[in-house]
């Protein structure tokens, strides 16, 4: 009888904690969260400076202090994905931005892949996103 009681307490916290966990997001998954071009403007020759944004979607808040570990960059926008450029990490001037040089060879449409780290996040965000060069 004690166990039938134990057991139907249980359940029946699950089920009220179950909407509540749901509701703040304590669920959350990388899809959860897109990177956005902010601005793609020259800084040089063959050098552009890229800032993102990095956004919760559910409720299309900035988010601050992710690590950006992992970048790549290269023309496949433009049919050309063997064109590849560094880049390099620029400090950002605003929480939830993220600022990026990459070596852009030559105008044209460019796309800069990354994977974050959002605090508090168990899975990785990976994102592509497409920006114009001009030299």
């Amino acid at each position: 009888m004690l166990s039938k009681l134990l057991r139907a307490s249980v359940l029946g916290a699950a089920t009220m904690l179950t909407p509540a966990l749901l509701a703040t997001g304590a669920f959350a998954a990388a899809s959860d969260y897109r990177f956005e071009v902010v601005s793609a403007r020259p800084a040089g020759p063959h050098k552009t400076d890229v800032t993102l944004r990095l956004v919760h979607v559910p409720d299309n808040k900035p988010v601050p202090d992710a690590v950006v570990f992992q970048t790549k960059a290269d023309m496949a926008p433009a049919g050309m994905p063997t064109m590849t450029g560094a880049v390099a990490p620029q400090a950002a001037q605003q929480p939830g931005t993220y600022r990026f040089q990459v070596d852009t060879g030559m105008a044209g449409g460019w796309a800069l892949t990354l994977a974050a780290k959002v605090q508090g996040e168990a899975e990785t965000v990976h994102a592509t996103v497409t920006f114009s060069a001009a030299q």
